[in-house]
């Protein structure tokens, strides 16, 4: 069950990407800035991972996560009915707020699961989370074409409310110990950034690869639907294919169980990069088949790189953990909402070309970065 709730919560912050190009004509945003209408869901979402996500170690679990379940279905029923971009963005960004409720779930089963069973139960929450990410897009896609857009939301309302229903069931009460209170949490946030260079540097890196990541996710509807003709229904397909991309990540924690970090880490930026470029040679293609196998490269390096960097991440302490992971998480999802507005902007100005030009440079940017990293293992702190 929190698998499923971590995956219908996160799957919140990527409805809205392939229907930029309706959404936006609906609410009244102009076509550079129908970016925006994903942006804001993961700035709210990023903001949510620092102020929200901290409470978890101040007050009791269940009830926070069932606030923000209703608070995210009230939400999602606001943006479904939007008819301004300023009610639609509002909405959107509440939504993004109160889906850190995911990130609540995720150390909560850890605390639930036994010891020699810990790593399992967490990872199966972890796929929940991840089978959430990549079906929001094609789930809103089919949905979009069958319903109309609108219906999307209203949809995802019924499951947040459907989701408390059963977590109020099901879920067991935790109330943290009493310890720091909630400003003193916050800023020993700021601290632990300061105190801990490997994680500023894999979130960079991530930040950089989830730019590139949605502003490809953001243009390329645009692409499939100008360049190759597509309604909702192949758009969707198409994204349900790119899903497989996943598929890389259980061979990324091998390659970082087996000390190979650097190398998968390289790897990734540089195939990132490069299939990007490539793409510009697969629009001009007269079938699809070459951006597809070029859209699972891109979303293979983006998983292998996040695999890699929170297994170091995770080597902080345990007692610290949770906040590390928020502080990652909201650099990383910064990165998103930049990512968003990028694709939008890149494609409009200057068609796909700018978009792969833009990508290709995210590519050779993280290797740079990647280059001044010391050699030899960088403890977290």
């Amino acid at each position: 069950m929190l698998a499923v709730a971590t995956g219908a919560l996160v799957a919140n912050l990527y409805y809205a990407q392939p229907l930029t190009a309706v959404i936006g004509p609906a609410v009244g945003t102009t076509p550079e800035l129908a970016g925006a209408v994903v942006s804001i869901t993961q700035i709210g979402y990023g903001v949510g991972l620092f102020f929200l996500v901290s409470l978890a170690d101040l007050v009791e679990n269940r009830r926070l996560v069932l606030v923000m379940l209703a608070i995210a279905a009230m939400a999602l029923v606001g943006t479904a009915v939007s008819s301004s971009a300023g009610s639609f963005f509002a909405a959107a960004f509440v939504i993004g707020l109160c889906s850190t409720g995911a990130q609540v779930l995720v150390p909560f089963a850890a605390r639930l699961a036994p010891e020699a069973r810990r790593g399992r139960i967490v990872g199966n929450v972890m796929a929940g989370l991840l089978t959430g990410i990549m079906l929001a897009r094609p789930t809103a896609l089919f949905l979009s074409a069958s319903f109309g857009w609108r219906s999307v939301f209203f949809g995802s309302a019924v499951l947040m409310v459907l989701i408390g229903l059963a977590l109020a069931r099901m879920m067991p009460p935790y109330a943290p110990p009493s310890g720091m209170h909630y400003g003193q949490v916050l800023a020993s946030m700021v601290g632990l950034f300061r105190r801990t260079p490997a994680v500023r540097r894999r979130a960079a890196y991530q930040a950089l690869m989830f730019t590139a990541f949605n502003m490809f996710w953001t243009a390329a509807p645009l692409l499939l639907a100008d360049r190759f003709g597509m309604g909702q229904r192949g758009i969707a397909l198409f994204a349900l294919a790119g899903a497989a991309g996943a598929f890389a990540a259980p061979i990324a924690g091998r390659l970082a169980d087996r000390g190979r970090v650097r190398s998968a880490t390289a790897g990734a930026m540089a195939v990132l990069g490069v299939a990007f470029a490539a793409t510009a040679w697969a629009a001009e293609a007269t079938t699809v088949v070459p951006l597809i196998l070029l859209t699972l490269c891109i979303d293979a390096a983006v998983q292998t790189n996040q695999v890699v960097g929170q297994r170091i991440i995770f080597s902080v302490p345990a007692a610290t953990r949770g906040r590390v992971n928020g502080i990652y998480m909201t650099i990383m999802f910064a990165g998103g909402a930049l990512g968003s507005i990028l694709g939008t902007v890149t494609y409009e100005r200057g068609g796909w070309n700018a978009t792969a030009t833009v990508g290709a440079l995210i590519g050779l940017m993280m290797l740079t970065l990647f280059a001044t990293e010391p050699r030899g293992p960088v403890p977290p702190d």
